[in-house]
């Protein structure tokens, strides 16, 4: 089973068991529900939404907060001796997947 779910503008597409890496969320170790399903296959049964699954919703705990990779933003003007470096590290939040529910 499998699901396609709309986390903070964008999409996953997550099984039960699985981790999804997010933007920041507050919380390790809350639980958080879902219900933007855009889709749920269950066996053979594909359920798509328009936009939504109805009733279906996917169960997730707050894992811990990694950080992003280090990005350099160098700016630099030819003959001017100006030059600026400075780095950045996306705060993420990794989501366990705890179960997913289809709806009716």
């Amino acid at each position: 089973m499998y699901a396609l779910v709309e986390i903070q503008g964008r999409q996953y597409r997550v099984r039960e068991g699985m981790h999804v890496t997010v933007e920041r969320m507050a919380g390790i170790g809350d639980t958080v529900e879902l219900n933007n399903v855009l889709l749920v296959a269950a066996g053979g049964e594909t359920r798509i939404g328009r936009p939504h699954v109805p009733g279906a919703k996917v169960t997730a705990t707050l894992a811990d907060h990694p950080r992003g990779p280090k990005v350099i933003v160098y700016k630099f003007r030819r003959r001017k001796n100006y030059r600026r470096k400075r780095g950045h590290r996306q705060a993420l939040t990794r989501l366990r997947i705890d179960k997913i529910e289809a709806g009716a």
